[in-house]
């Protein structure tokens, strides 16, 4: 049941944050303009906050195995996050009372504090969480190499930038799969990149990410074809533990 639900808020996250969105404006005319209505809503908002949570600590322990086929790009890439979905709507509940807060007080002439300058970070805080969810970054297998993207920056990784040697399989439920450079002058960032050595793997399977960088880098030959559904079934059919591949072992 957990899994239908968090597939549907990744498949239709975009329709989710805007009523999270339309939720938190109605919200912010209810403190602003109808106190008592703001009150009344208080309790039921903090439990809906509160269940977001509690679906964002379980979607983290939930890591699909398989890759979003992308064809126009083209690439494979990393299902969005229904964690950053679940809070982001969570952190705009309380934002919008304390705008609602801040529009009540300038309908009342009330001086603003200078405190009233710590609601910028908040501000900046949802507006990046939004963002992420909106557009789902992640990591993409693209037929030059692998990419990771976030709001603020990204990674591209060479396929020749990466060691053909075995790769130590990640812990099932590791945050991060490390990477080790061949040739690390290859490696190109832009804007500030989340991080340098590592992909992130809270919203996919890391030994499966894994099995399928270290293919593509085995098989030069089958790169070009990334980003094809033909591709892809061919790639599930190659990799350990799927059917028409070995069994996964203590590395790849």
């Amino acid at each position: 049941m957990i899994g239908r639900v968090l597939a549907a808020t990744v498949r239709h996250r975009r329709g989710v944050l805007m009523l999270g969105v339309l939720l938190a404006l109605g919200n912010v005319a209810a403190v602003a303009f109808a106190p008592a209505l703001g009150q009344i809503l208080f309790f039921p908002l903090v439990a809906l906050a509160l269940v977001l949570v509690v679906l964002a600590l379980l979607s983290l322990q939930t890591r699909p195995a398989y890759f979003v086929v992308q064809p126009q790009i083209p690439a494979f890439g990393t299902p969005a996050s229904a964690w950053k979905v679940f809070l982001a709507v969570c952190f705009l509940l309380p934002f919008s009372a304390q705008v609602g807060a801040l529009m009540r007080s300038g309908r009342q002439d009330t001086a603003w504090t200078p405190e009233s300058i710590l609601h910028v970070p908040w501000l900046l805080l949802v507006a990046l969480l939004l963002a992420e969810a909106w557009r789902g970054y992640g990591v993409q297998l693209r037929p030059y190499g692998v990419r990771q993207s976030w709001i603020l920056g990204s990674i591209i990784v060479p396929w020749e930038a990466l060691p053909v040697a075995q790769m130590t399989l990640p812990a099932h439920r590791a945050a991060a799969l490390w990477l080790a450079y061949a040739e690390p002058q290859l490696v190109r960032r832009r804007g500030i990149p989340w991080r340098r050595h590592a992909l992130r793997t809270d919203n996919v399977d890391p030994r499966f990410l894994a099995a399928a960088i270290h293919h593509y880098v085995c098989h030069p030959d089958h790169r070009a074809a990334i980003g094809s559904h033909a591709e892809y079934r061919r790639l599930l059919a190659a990799l350990p533990g799927r059917r028409g591949g070995s069994q996964p072992s203590g590395s790849l």
